[in-house]
């Protein structure tokens, strides 16, 4: 009955394509037009359901398509719709998907996995971030696919070292079709989709279609909503009967979110679960008091139990920064992406993959200036008078306009980070015969990031006016007394990827024997330009400084040790700096199958890793006899290991696998939302491995079921290293390095355990149900693992009425219930290193915390309650 459903289903234009195409679901033409020889060459059910793919690859692999995608909440992740793959945990940090939310395969976060879709690389140019919030739209989304542990041989990736995420985009149909599909559900959500196919159109049977979205609703915890504009569209072009082709999409994307607080686990704990932003603030300078009186936004509240802490009194104007209005997540993201294949020969065969992107985002932020810093006068000795006390003549700069520099001042502070990134991927494919093929890939990564924090006003709600700051083109600026716009940070790079791979395809003894042998050779390059002065933080021979001053500064001399001295400001400084660093790897990717016959084949893997130094790891500087370098830092690399077996035939595929990865150098990123800054801290060597299944079956016509498990096992090899020893105690030696006892220890964030199932249930022709749940176990969320989040377990339903009454086949109402027993519990983590001291152990640079509230080095976002969706889709 499912499969029957799914080819009834299909008949529409507008979905038509997807059973047309099913085998082109790789991250590009080049990786699809090699596959589609074995993906031909299976046996046995394809799909069960869109859950569970008979996958054929010799390499772990799991795939889901639009099948099982259209039955998950309208407007989703798709990064929530793989959610069920073993070995892949995403942490969704809201109900519908548009605040983000962490990935985890086999242990390797969301900065090790490449994500793209159409070819097209995702992962952030500097930090490699996925931002889960600004992906497709789900239905248009035809297939999306992961690679556990290991890359595709022509990734666009100097990055993944832990697998690879790959989604594809529907197909124009070859009729016209027509879908509109409004949902409204829990939190005041209202979603509306809408999607036009052309059909064919012209002489050479040319299809497109336009979809476009709209969603917009209040968040589950605290005040502030989140809005979120989508459009995409394609152009197919077919050259001729061979399947050669010619296709251009493209894809904007808007999101305008106030985001949701992240706590430590104690600070939820005692104030509740609800505990998010402010939905006031108290600015003074916004007040209108005349000049001569001091009006100061960064003034903190006395204690009070009216609040829960003193920095969520609105009486106290330091709260502001808590604000909801400054906590913001705007987001403009965009591509346009072609695809082409073009047979040279019969056996020859060339594909073209060249694509654009344009990012602009920031996390919002707010920063209080005094009228009387260096920030606001700069290197300017005009004189005011000062309210604080008797009159007398001070340095200062009136920046709220009242006429005195008595104030200290509130501004929107975002850290925008702006990319425009060119790219291409190319194959020439050589098929020596009909069981060996050859393939030469290239693919080039240019991407320009200009990380930017321009200041700008705040209007009388408190609100910025506007979302970017002070951005070019963006917002109004704000100027010191020399002229000079008041920013955070100021800094332009490029990232530069060339990258050769070969790979050889051959299959023997009947098609039985598949071999695959790859080389994959990255060249990487990051052009630094730092614009802004770096705070000189060491006090060894060798200067270094990782915060910045970016005011007008005018160097008063030089030192003996490299750095400079800034009038009217304290300390030594690092100059601005001009850098470029270098990284390559020659990377093997080998995999062999084996079909046993009875619809089992058995695979192994054997592929390498590597991840280059990212933007912010290299901005911290240091000078070498006289000379300013960037942070040296080596690149991460890895070894995986994979043994595997799969069935299928009859109403069963299945798949299981045990892997082993060995990790050189981690670095572990983590966010913190009070300053707004992410840290790096290196753990060292680590080892990984586990074992995953994963298994569907079609029990009757009416009934299917599909399961996963997946155990992952982490040991950290080396204690980490904190710091220096400064003058000499009776426990260490002056300039004694400092360690925490990491060694042994688990991976953050990482669950030994996750498990899944989907139960699919037709009740009638029309009628269908599905029920399908979440495990995760613990998790620790400090280095030495002296924290740990509860495991959990949640579940999910949905309900669909098929109404072929109304338009063409395809028209539905469907019902969808996320956390269906409405559980508490903490999603995403940003751990830290350790919540308690430790007897015995000087921490040196990293805070002893007490383990009180506020002091907890991890934070926690709490996850969505029971949602519920309502969905009509009407297709003509």
């Amino acid at each position: 009955m499912i499969s029957k459903k799914f080819a009834f289903v299909a008949t529409t234009a507008l979905v038509g394509s997807l059973m047309a195409a099913s085998g082109a679901y790789a991250q590009s033409t080049g990786t699809t037009e090699v596959e589609q020889v074995v993906v031909t060459a299976s046996s046995g059910p394809k799909t069960l359901d869109g859950v569970i793919t008979a996958e054929t690859a010799p390499k772990s692999k799991s795939s889901v398509d639009q099948e099982f995608i259209s039955t998950q909440p309208a407007g989703q992740t798709i990064a929530q719709s793989l959610n069920l793959t073993p070995g892949l945990n995403f942490t969704n940090n809201d109900p519908y998907g548009s605040s983000g939310g962490n990935i985890r395969i086999r242990g390797f976060d969301g900065n090790r996995i490449s994500l793209t879709f159409d070819g097209v690389p995702l992962n952030d140019t500097g930090n490699y971030a996925i931002f889960t919030n600004q992906q497709l739209d789900p239905e248009v989304i035809q297939r999306a696919s992961v690679n556990l542990g290991t890359t595709d041989v022509d990734s666009p990736t100097a990055s993944a070292t832990g697998g690879t995420i790959n989604y594809t985009t529907r197909k124009p149909g070859n009729d016209f079709g027509l879908l509109l599909q409004p949902s409204v559900g829990s939190f005041n959500y209202r979603r509306i989709f809408g999607m036009v196919d052309t059909g064919e159109i012209g002489p050479w049977g040319t299809t497109s279609f336009l979809a476009a979205s709209y969603q917009k609703y209040d968040k589950f915890r605290g005040t502030g909503e989140l809005e979120k504009k989508q459009y995409n569209g394609r152009i197919y072009q077919p050259l001729g009967d061979n399947g050669d082709f010619l296709a251009v999409g493209f894809n904007w994307n808007e999101n305008r979110n106030n985001s949701y607080r992240s706590y430590s686990a104690a600070a939820f704990k005692f104030y509740g679960m609800d505990y998010d932003y402010i939905s006031t603030c108290n600015r003074p300078s916004n007040n209108g008091a005349a000049g001569g009186s001091i009006q100061n936004d960064g003034l903190a509240a006395a204690s009070s139990s009216s609040y829960f802490a003193t920095g969520d009194n609105p009486a106290g104007p330091s709260s502001c920064t808590n604000f909801q209005g400054v906590r913001l997540n705007p987001s403009n993201t965009g591509n346009i992406r072609v695809q082409s294949k073009f047979h040279l020969a019969d056996n020859l065969v060339l594909t073209i993959d060249p694509s654009f992107q344009y990012v602009l985002a920031n996390g919002g932020g707010s920063t209080t200036i005094s009228e009387s810093s260096v920030a606001a006068y700069g290197t300017t000795s005009t004189t005011h008078l000062n309210c604080a006390g008797p009159p007398v003549a001070v340095k200062g700069f009136d920046l709220n306009g009242d006429g005195d520099i008595c104030d200290t001042v509130r501004f929107y502070s975002p850290s925008n980070t702006n990319t425009r990134r060119y790219g291409v991927l190319s194959s020439l494919i050589w098929d020596l015969d009909a069981n060996n093929r050859i393939r030469i890939a290239y693919t080039n990564d240019y991407g320009r990031h200009r990380q930017t924090g321009e200041y700008t006003r705040l209007n009388a709600n408190d609100d910025p006016l506007n979302v970017f700051g002070g951005k070019d083109g963006q917002g109004a600026k704000v100027y010191n007394s020399n002229g000079y716009f008041l920013r955070s940070r100021d800094r332009f790079s490029e990232a530069i990827l060339n990258q050769f791979a070969v790979e050889y395809r051959g299959q023997f003894m009947d098609d039985a024997l598949l071999v695959n042998i790859g080389i994959r050779a990255p060249f990487f390059q990051r052009n630094l330009n730092q614009y802004c002065y770096t705070n000189n933080s060491s006090t060894t021979a060798i200067p270094s400084g990782g915060s910045v001053t970016c005011t007008s500064s005018t160097v008063t001399g030089t030192n003996a040790n490299g750095t400079v001295s800034l009038l009217n400001q304290t300390g030594t400084f690092i100059k601005p700096f001009a850098a470029t660093v270098k990284y390559d790897k020659v990377l093997p990717n080998v995999g062999v199958s084996f079909k046993l016959g009875g619809g089992q084949s058995i695979y192994a893997s054997y592929a390498e890793g590597f991840s280059a130094p990212r933007t912010d790891q290299l901005y911290t500087a240091r000078i070498v006899a006289g000379k300013t370098l960037p942070a040296d830092v080596q690149p991460e690399t890895t070894k995986a290991y994979d043994l595997g077996w799969r069935y299928s035939q009859g109403p069963v595929i299945a798949s299981a696998a045990i892997w082993k990865n060995v990790y050189t150098n981690r670095i572990v990123t983590s966010f913190d939302p009070d300053t707004g800054v992410s840290v790096d801290r290196n753990v060292g060597g680590v080892k990984l491995w586990g074992a995953e299944g994963q298994a569907g079956w079609q029990v009757s016509d009416n009934w299917s079921v599909f399961g996963s498990l997946a155990y992952t096992k982490s040991e950290l090899q080396d204690n980490l290293r904190v710091g220096t020893a400064g003058a000499a105690n009776g426990t260490y030696a002056a300039g004694t390095p400092l360690y925490l006892p990491t060694k042994g220890k688990e991976l953050v964030e990482t669950p030994e355990w996750t498990a899944a199932f989907r139960i699919t249930y037709d009740a009638t022709d029309y009628l269908h149900f599905g029920f399908q749940g979440k495990h995760v176990g613990d998790r620790y969320a400090t280095d030495v693992n002296d924290e740990r989040s509860s495991g959990y377990n949640l579940f999910d339903l949905d309900a669909r009425w098929d109404l072929p009454m109304i338009g063409s086949k395809g028209s539905y109402l469907q019902l969808n219930v996320t956390n269906l027993f409405d559980k508490e519990y903490f999603g995403s983590i940003s751990s830290g290193t350790v919540l308690n001291p430790i007897p015995g152990v000087v921490f040196a640079s990293v805070p002893a915390n007490s383990g009180g509230i506020g002091t907890n080095s991890s934070f926690y976002q709490i996850g969505a309650p029971r949602t519920l969706q309502l969905t009509f889709r009407a297709a003509f």
